[in-house]
This record gives structure tokens, sequence and C-alpha cells, in this order.
């Protein structure tokens, strides 16, 4: 799981994918709410949804 956390956040960092589109991998349950503010810098909000 390390190396998808890790590569996610190198592609987020990038700008090669979006908040929505890391928040969809948490309502997917791939990933979990820590997880994406590993990533993103922020905390997770529900309302965060993809389009």
């Amino acid at each position: 799981m390390r190396t998808l956390i890790d590569s996610l956040k190198r592609l987020y960092t990038a700008g090669r994918l979006t908040k929505e589109q890391i928040a969809a991998r948490v309502e997917k349950g791939t990933i979990d709410e820590a997880e994406y503010e590993e990533i993103t810098g922020e905390k997770y909000k529900a309302e965060t949804k993809a389009k």
C-alpha cells in the first residue's frame, strides 16, 4: 500500500491528480482519510467528492 500512497502523492504534487481524484480513492476505499491528508496536506472532508 505504501507504494500506492507514494505514487499518488508524487502525481498530486506534480499536478497530474486533483484533490477530487484523490477523494474518489477515499470514497472507493482504496485509501483512508489519514492517507488523503498525507497526500494533500489537508483534512479529508466528505463533501470533497469526485465529479
